[in-house]
């Protein structure tokens, strides 16, 4: 089982919570046990499992990645001008697996699956295949 979930970012680094997404998609397949394997399609923009109970955390994460990869930097040879984008990305990572139990994510109680935007504003895909 495989699905394609569109993704409209707004901003250039944001965090979009999509746990609800991959959920419903899970419970619409039946599937009661196994793994979800969720993908960002893109360079610039990664699948992280966060904290999800306050807005700060986002905030914070994105303000220190900036800190850490700031957008321009002397050195960076990239033509298309966004090293910083693909360093943020291969910091947190293209993919996440994710177990199925009893047809629910099995998420701590305050993680959630997001969509981390890098370069945006964007339209983006996720990729979800489920593992049985």
């Amino acid at each position: 089982m495989f699905t394609t979930i569109p993704v409209k970012t707004s901003n250039h680094d944001e965090m979009i919570d999509i746990t609800e997404q991959i959920s419903s998609w899970i419970r619409e397949q039946g599937v009661k046990s196994g793994a979800v394997v969720v993908s960002s399609a893109h360079t610039t923009a990664g699948i992280t499992i966060n904290e999800n109970a306050d807005p700060d955390v986002k905030t914070d994460m994105l303000r220190r990645f900036r800190e850490v990869y700031p957008w321009e930097h002397p050195e960076d040879r990239h033509m298309e001008g966004n090293t910083a984008a693909h360093m943020k990305t291969s910091t947190v990572g293209h993919a996440q697996t994710i177990i199925i139990q009893d047809g629910e994510l099995v998420l701590g109680t305050w993680q959630g699956i997001y969509f981390c935007e890098f370069d945006g504003p964007r339209s983006r895909k996720v990729h979800a295949k489920i593992i049985q």
